[in-house]
C-alpha cells in the first residue's frame, strides 16, 4: 500500500471530516426515505408517520451525547450518523416485527443505494484512480475508503489462493458503538445489525465496474470474537448502468 495514500486518507479525516460526514448523513436520509416510499407503496401518510418516528428516537439519543460533548471542539455529525443508523435499524426490525432476515435484506438495499450515490464523491476527494487489481482494491477500501468515512482501518487478510476472496476485520465498528441487540436469542443468531456496510461495499464498487458478493462471516455483537466481513471478486463488468434506484 502507497504511504502516500494512507497519508492521504489521514489528512481527509483531520480536514475533510465535518462535509464528509454530513454528506454521508443526507445521503443515508435521501435513501431511507425513497425505500419508506417503496415500503409503503406511496402512502405518504405513513411515510411521515413513519419519518417522525425515526426522528424522535434520533433526538432522545441524541440530546445526552449534545450536551456533553458541545463545545468540545469536535464536529458531532459522525456521532449523528452512527446514532442516526441505530434508530433506522431498530425501526426496521419494528416495521418487521422482528423477521430478521428481511432487516437484513432492507439494510443491504439502503447500503447499496449509499454504495452508488457515494462513490463519485469519495473518488474526487482521494483522487484514486483505477485500481490494477483487486487486491490494490482492498487496500483502497480498508485503507482509503473505511478511514475516510468511518475513520477505522480494518486488516485485510484471508486470502484465497485465486485471489478473487478475501475478509475485512473490524478492530472497531462505530456503527455499533454502544449497541446491545434485542434481548432474543433470534437476533444473536439472524440480525446482522450493520448488514448496511455490505450494500454500501456492493454499490460503491459496481460503479468501479466490479461486482462482489458481500457478506458478514461474524460480529462481535453476536457474541463472535470478532467483526469479519468477506468479499468476493464475482466478475469485471463492461461500463453499464447500475441498478440504482428504481
Amino acid at each position: 500500500m502507497n504511504k502516500g495514500i494512507k497519508a492521504s486518507s489521514d489528512d481527509i479525516w483531520k480536514n475533510r471530516v465535518d462535509k464528509v460526514n454530513a454528506e454521508l448523513f443526507t445521503l443515508t436520509y435521501g435513501s431511507v426515505v425513497a425505500q419508506l416510499v417503496r415500503d409503503f407503496k406511496n402512502d405518504y401518510q405513513k411515510v411521515n408517520q413513519q419519518l417522525e418516528k425515526m426522528g424522535y428516537n434520533i433526538g432522545i439519543r441524541l440530546v445526552e451525547d449534545f450536551l456533553a460533548k458541545t463545545g468540545t471542539g469536535r464536529c458531532q455529525s459522525f456521532k449523528l450518523f452512527t446514532l442516526t443508523y441505530g434508530s433506522v435499524v431498530a425501526q426496521l426490525v419494528r416495521d418487521f416485527k422482528n423477521d430478521y432476515q428481511k432487516v437484513n435484506q432492507q439494510l443491504e438495499k439502503m447500503g447499496y443505494n449509499i454504495g452508488i450515490r457515494l462513490v463519485e464523491d469519495f473518488l474526487a476527494k482521494t483522487g484514486t484512480g483505477r485500481c490494477q487489481s483487486f487486491k490494490d482494491t482492498a487496500e483502497v477500501v480498508s485503507k482509503v475508503g473505511f478511514k475516510v468515512f468511518l475513520n477505522v482501518t480494518p486488516q485485510v487478510t484471508n486470502w484465497t489462493s485465486d485471489g478473487k476472496t478475501f475478509s475485512l476485520i473490524l478492530d472497531e465498528n462505530p456503527l455499533a458503538e454502544f449497541v446491545e441487540l434485542p434481548d432474543d436469542e433470534r437476533a444473536k443468531k439472524e440480525l446482522w445489525y450493520s448488514n448496511v456496510l455490505t450494500g454500501v461495499l456492493k454499490g460503491a464498487l459496481e460503479m468501479v465496474q466490479l461486482e462482489v458478493d458481500v457478506n458478514f462471516v461474524s460480529d462481535v455483537l453476536r457474541g463472535d470474537d470478532r467483526t469479519e466481513l468477506r468479499l468476493q471478486l464475482i466478475r469485471f463488468l463492461k461500463d453499464e448502468m447500475p441498478a440504482g434506484e428504481d
